[in-house]
């Protein structure tokens, strides 16, 4: 299990950098995670349109969205997702977006 610092507290990761306490996420703790977990320097206003997208279904169903509905609800093909989130949409983007790592969804 892995961890970083953020806002002067240790915030636990699982072995594939996904929070332990999905509780914790917020807008800021994201853009760290993308830096530090993903690679990513900047979010811009797509990366949001899908990490807002997929936390609002996690916070409504308590599970990650299949990728069909991110496409439909932000709006986006399925290539630019893979584009702005490399490692995938369950990956990357459910990673980003708090969740806990989806079991085949997205």
């Amino acid at each position: 299990m892995g961890s970083l610092v953020f806002n002067g507290q240790v915030v636990a990761l699982n072995e594939e950098g996904f929070l332990v306490e999905p509780g914790l996420w917020n807008e800021d703790l994201a853009r760290v995670l993308a830096r530090e977990e993903e690679g990513l320097e900047t979010l811009d206003e797509e990366h949001w349109a899908v990490i807002r997208f997929i936390r609002a279904h996690f916070e409504e169903k308590q599970g990650a969205p299949m990728v069909r509905a991110v496409c439909k609800g932000t709006g986006l093909r399925l290539q630019r997702i893979y584009d702005l989130f490399p490692s995938g949409p369950a990956k990357g983007a459910c990673k980003l977006a708090g969740l806990p790592k989806p079991d085949g969804c997205v």
